[in-house]
Order: structure tokens, then C-alpha cells, then sequence
């Protein structure tokens, strides 16, 4: 076949078809890309991947932010420690081991010692905080936790975040603050927190929390908000601290880690939250001041505990009622309700009815600052309390002694024993009386105090004190202090009846 049969053949006739289509379509998808507006080239393109559109500053300033919590983060997490901790508890079991008797016949009433009866057995619970390491000294770290992570335990392991493992022992604790140090022997280097300075914190400076939350598998971790308040009181156990407020998530096992600021330096050790959701954190977090703990980690090197100052009176944070009765409303500070006998309050002038409003020149904002203020006095150490007593203020002067368990709980030298309220509208309701009843309301009675030995009880409408009339409380406390110092007796009415105490000599 010649080269005109070829070329007028069906199959050249299909190919050239097929070319002159490919060469169609090439020029006028060109075409058509050469029409399109550049705006509509770039919907096209932002449609396929957006573009962040921030000014340069404002982008420049977060990633320096960024990078400010990077470095303050890989300075501070190695001196952070995960404590694992075991413990031993005693729990009744069945006295026929192996058999789950009580989940089948209910629990067994305990028979006497040998009886064959329900037993005690142990079992060993395994609990974890963290911690931050302070101090480097003779060989050991010492690392700041809270008590209640090492309260009642029999073995501390401390774990670093490069791996390694070290069995840890107890250096000191102090549970009215909840603090506690525990030391660990290394060869190794571990770096050392800086501590800052917790009274230059500020409600709305950056905080960084810094712990071992919910177990092993959140180890070491940074969350981030602010100081949301600060001189916050009434931690749990009667802890005396004035605790940092934050919203950085706190949780389940971060006890005892670091509150970190800005520049990398430790200014609170987190202790509690405040949670509505079975412990889980809705941004309450609260930490003790680094600054309560420093004085603490250096007595627990030194000797192993810590030492704090008692004055001696029972002090309390007085409702409205009361502080109207009392005019101190709106004042700062705490209600003196009861002296101990002998203690240095009672010795340097201080009497029930008193309302301290400062401790050495500084504001004390509650009981609770007011108890910690005392308890950082070291004993022999004179101080200056402002008290408004009558409505005037006056400055008296007390030598603190060294606080003990059994100097505070000696209910039998607390004077008077008991506590009063005025008598309300309300009480009068809430407790039947005729509304024309008059006298002041015992509110409490300690056991064992001269309140208690010569017969008040809760309850009683206290009428007069050594036999002079009392109708609100500046003039019971005004009775009190002036007439009452040496001995004590109560008139009073008791379900409609007029009684007199027994009298109590001091």
C-alpha cells in the first residue's frame, strides 16, 4: 500500500482524529487559564490551603511567648520528681480465708480476741505525688513535697525524668502546713529548682504547674494558665497556709509538684483542689507559697522537724452578727474567743473579747493568716499584737513559746470554755424560745474546761457572769476581763428554768 492509500485509511482517519482532539483540548484549557483573573486564582488557591492572615508583631510576640514557656519548661521539669509511694492499711476480713463470706451472709459481728471471729489482715496500697528537688547537699537531694503524699508510709521511690529510680526516706514533716521533705543518695547530677519569691505574686501573673497527674502515663507534665488569686485560706486538714489560687489544670497526683512563674523559678508547691466533678480539675488549683516552705526545708535538715510559735488563745472567724455585736465589721483580722491559763496571751495581756488585727506591723486578713503569722514566730521571740478592745486599739507586746499537740489540745486551761452568741431573731426561732427570752447563747462547751466543770452546757441562754449582768457580748467579755480573772460562775436559764453554776477558782 502506497503512502496516499495509508493516509486515507480508517485507521489513519481515527488517529488524526484523536490527535487533532488532544491538541483541542490542550489550547483551550491555555486559553481558559489565561482569562482567569489573578483574585480568581487566589480564592482557588486559599479554597485548597487558608492562610493565616496576623500581623507579623502579634504572631512575632506569641511565638516569643512560645518560646518562653519551651525554655522554662526544660529548665524546671528535671527538677521535678514522680514520688511512688506504699503504705500499709488494716481492713477486717472473713475468719474463713478464701471464702468472700461477707458478700454472701453480710458482714460478721466481731467476736473478742481469739474468738475465731473476723481478722485483721494488711494490705498494701500504692500511691503517687510528685515533688521538686531544693537542695543538694553532703551527697544527698533533697526534695519538697506535700505531708499528705508521704504520711503513713512504709517505702518512697523517688523517679527522675531521665529514668532513673531511687529509694527515698522521710527528712522531715510538718502536717499543720502539709509540707514535707524526703532526701535520696545519687552520684548522678540532678539539676536543683530555683526558688523564687512568692510574695511578689500578682493575681494574673503566668503560672505553670508542673507534676505527675493521674499515674504513670502522664508523667511530667506542663499546664499552663494564671494566678488567679492569692491569700486564699481554708486548705483541707486544717492546713494554716494562705495558698496561691490558679487555674493551670491541677489533678490527681500533682500534689507536691512545682507552680513555676514566668522566669523559670518555683513560687508554690501544689497542694488541693477545688473540684464538683469527683476530683477532677475545674481550674481551682491551689498551692502553698514557696515562701511558707523555706524556713521548713532548712529545720528539716537541720534537726529533722520544724519548730512553731504559740501565743495561746482559740481564735475564730466571727459571723456578721457577732462582728455588729462586736463592731469590727469590716475590719481585718481574728476574734480572740477563748485565752489558755498560763500561755504567753495570758501572761502578756491578751483576753478573751479581743480582736487581733495585726502580728509585728503585718495585717493578719483572717484566722487563718493570723495562725500562720504566730506559727512562723520562732519561740522565745518577742512580738507586737494590735488587738481593738472596746473599741480602741492597743499594741501588746508577747514573748511566743514553742507550740506542741499537747499544749493545744489542753482543753482543761482554756478560759472560759465556752463560746456565745448573741441571741437572735433567728436562734430564737430555730430554738422555740419566746421571742421576749433574753441572755446570751452558748454556742459550745469544751470538754474538760472550767465552763464545762461547773455545769454550762450547749445551748444554755447565759444571763450574768459572777453575778453581774451581761446582755450582749462586750459586756460579757468586758465582765470577763475586768471581774472574772481568778474565778468563774454562770447564771443562766436551761428549758425555762433560772440556774447557777458551780463556781471554778483558777
Amino acid at each position: 500500500m502506497n503512502l496516499v492509500q495509508r493516509m486515507s485509511s480508517k485507521s489513519m482517519l481515527v488517529f488524526n482524529l484523536v490527535l487533532a482532539g488532544v491538541i483541542f483540548g490542550f489550547s483551550l484549557a491555555f486559553v481558559s487559564f489565561s482569562c482567569v483573573s489573578p483574585n480568581s486564582r487566589s480564592v482557588a488557591k486559599a479554597q485548597e490551603a487558608p492562610q493565616l492572615d496576623a500581623p507579623a508583631s502579634a504572631l512575632a510576640a506569641a511565638e516569643g511567648l512560645q518560646l518562653t514557656f519551651n525554655a522554662v519548661a526544660s529548665a524546671v521539669l528535671p527538677s521535678v520528681v514522680e514520688l511512688q509511694t506504699v503504705s500499709v492499711t488494716q481492713r477486717s476480713a472473713p475468719g474463713f480465708q478464701g471464702i468472700p463470706w461477707e458478700f454472701f451472709f453480710g458482714p460478721q459481728q466481731r467476736e473478742p480476741e481469739g474468738g475465731g471471729g473476723q481478722q485483721q489482715r494488711e494490705f498494701r496500697q500504692q500511691g503517687l505525688g510528685s515533688g521538686i528537688i531544693v537542695r543538694h547537699q553532703n551527697g544527698l537531694y533533697y526534695v519538697l513535697t506535700n505531708d499528705h503524699v508521704v504520711a503513713d508510709t512504709i517505702e518512697i521511690r523517688v523517679a527522675t525524668r531521665d529514668g532513673s529510680d531511687y529509694q527515698a526516706d522521710i527528712v522531715g514533716r510538718d502536717s499543720r502546713r502539709d509540707l514535707a521533705l524526703v532526701s535520696f543518695k545519687s552520684d548522678d547530677v540532678h539539676p536543683v529548682a530555683a526558688l523564687g519569691d512568692s510574695d511578689a505574686v500578682r493575681a494574673g501573673d503566668w503560672a505553670l504547674a508542673m507534676g505527675n497527674p493521674l499515674g504513670h502515663q502522664f508523667s511530667f507534665s506542663v499546664t499552663m494558665g494564671i494566678v488567679s488569686a492569692v491569700g486564699r485560706t481554708g486548705g483541707p486538714g486544717g492546713n494554716i497556709n494562705d495558698f496561691i489560687q490558679t487555674d493551670a489544670p491541677i489533678n490527681q497526683g500533682n500534689s507536691g509538684g512545682a507552680l513555676v512563674n514566668i522566669k523559670g523559678e518555683v513560687i508554690g508547691v501544689n497542694t488541693w483542689i477545688a473540684s464538683t466533678t469527683g476530683g477532677g480539675s475545674v481550674g481551682l488549683g491551689f498551692a502553698i507559697p514557696i515562701n511558707n516552705a523555706k524556713r521548713s526545708i532548712d529545720e528539716f535538715i537541720e534537726s529533722g522537724s520544724v519548730t512553731s510559735g504559740w501565743l495561746g488563745v482559740s481564735l475564730v472567724e466571727p459571723g456578721r452578727e457577732i462582728t455588729d455585736a462586736m463592731g469590727v465589721r469590716g475590719r481585718n483580722g481574728a476574734l480572740v474567743a477563748q485565752v489558755f491559763l498560763g500561755s504567753p496571751a495570758d501572761k502578756g495581756g491578751i483576753r478573751a473579747g479581743d480582736f487581733i488585727t495585726h502580728v509585728g506591723g503585718r495585717e493578719g486578713r483572717g484566722v487563718s493568716q493570723v495562725t500562720m503569722m504566730v506559727g512562723d514566730l520562732r519561740p522565745g521571740e518577742a512580738t507586737t499584737f494590735t488587738v481593738l478592745r472596746d473599741g480602741s486599739t492597743m499594741d501588746i507586746r508577747v514573748t511566743v513559746e514553742e507550740r506542741t499537740d499537747e499544749l493545744a489540745a489542753d482543753s482543761k486551761n482554756l478560759w472560759p470554755g465556752t463560746m456565745l452568741a448573741p441571741l437572735t431573731d433567728g436562734i430564737r426561732s430555730q430554738l422555740n424560745l419566746d421571742r421576749n427570752a433574753r441572755g446570751l447563747y452558748v454556742a459550745q462547751v469544751e470538754a474538760g474546761s472550767p465552763a464545762d466543770i461547773v455545769g454550762l452546757r450547749s445551748g444554755d441562754l447565759v444571763t450574768s457572769v459572777n453575778g453581774e449582768a451581761v446582755s450582749d457580748l462586750p459586756s460579757f467579755y468586758r465582765v470577763l476581763r475586768e471581774k472574772a480573772t481568778s474565778e468563774l460562775r454562770f447564771s443562766f436559764t436551761r428549758g425555762g428554768s433560772q440556774l447557777d453554776s458551780l463556781t471554778f477558782r483558777r
